[in-house]
């Protein structure tokens, strides 16, 4: 099956886009690069990380509040799809029909001006905060931390046991996806150090792709772009992973609806556990014609020649990996 880039139909659910970079997402620097014994001065494109601010005003007319639910560490770009994807998968809001407005917050004295943004809820939408018993603060690297219990790590998503879907793909479609990705990795391509989300269609069909230095925040921007053209669940979907699949990113693939989820890197226990639990296909280490399924096998289709090495799948041990 031929797979790649298509124009987004107008009737194709999800209505979404492929990323277009910012040069805000980039700084060149000067470098002195070192190759074996020679050296020379050069410059180089470097991932630009900064803090955003995510506030969340609620509350009847006439007695509004602001509070702020969460600093991240992230690549500058889709800001509006961070804070909402954010608010969605952390179990905050149900639905993009709470959301009033969201807006940058700008201040005269701040030298970084879009580096707060501020998500309205409209009137009667009551926030989810006690659920999350968390002080918010998440690096790039990680999105769990600052949580205050297990329990408050897991998070319930309106899609639970409504889109169980039936479809399959094929472990040749499966095999073509991380090229693709990597094709339209633009800030990737220029520095090296960003994480990517990207959401295909179970033709293999590229739909959407987000960028960032922190994995749980190119995954929000996803979820979040979604969740503003009204496009989920992504039951329908297949989700790439650049890197590893963590916990928190099988669980807000969870919150998403999405019922397929494979990883160019390793899943760790936690990430297998709750596919399991969640019943979703979870495949790992998928590069070089090879992938592991960690779960829900059934959504994969596998060769039945036995005697040939085309379309197998195999499952390398640790040295392997």
């Amino acid at each position: 099956m031929a797979v790649g880039i298509t124009d987004i139909d107008a009737n194709l659910k999800p209505q979404l886009s492929i990323m277009i970079i910012s040069e805000s997402s980039i700084k060149w620097l000067p470098i002195r690069k070192v190759s074996d014994d020679v050296s020379f001065e050069t410059s180089d494109a470097i991932a630009i990380e900064e803090p955003l601010e995510i506030r969340l005003e609620f509350g009847p007319t006439g007695d509004r509040k602001t509070r702020n639910i969460s600093v991240t560490m992230r690549t500058p770009g889709d800001d509006k799809d961070l804070a909402t994807g954010f608010l969605f998968t952390e179990g905050i809001i149900n639905n993009n029909k709470d959301i009033l407005n969201v807006d940058h917050v700008f201040f005269a004295c701040a030298e970084n001006k879009e580096n707060v943004i501020q998500v309205a809820l409209k009137e009667g939408v009551t926030p989810q905060l006690q659920s999350t018993e968390r002080n918010f603060y998440t690096t790039s690297s990680c999105g769990v931390c600052g949580k205050g219990s297990i329990n408050a790590i897991k998070t319930v998503s309106v899609f639970s046991n409504k889109n169980e879907t039936q479809f399959a793909v094929s472990a040749d479609l499966l095999h073509q996806l991380p090229g693709i990705l990597l094709q339209h990795q633009a800030v990737f391509s220029n520095t090296g150090g960003l994480h990517a989300s990207a959401l295909f269609s179970k033709e293999g069909e590229l739909l959407l792709v987000r960028e960032d230095v922190g994995r749980h925040n190119a995954l929000d921007k996803l979820i979040g772009s979604a969740l503003n053209n009204n496009s989920l669940p992504l039951s329908e979907n297949i989700l790439l992973l650049s890197g590893r699949a963590s916990f928190e990113l099988v669980q807000k693939a969870a919150m998403a609806g999405i019922n397929i989820i494979a990883s160019v890197g390793a899943p760790s226990s936690l990430a297998v556990e709750l596919a399991k639990e969640f019943n979703i296909t979870l495949v790992g280490f998928l590069r070089n014609q090879r992938f592991n399924i960690y779960s829900a096998e059934q959504r994969i289709l596998q060769s039945t020649d036995e005697n040939s090495d085309q379309g197998q799948i195999f499952y390398p041990d640790l040295l392997a990996k």
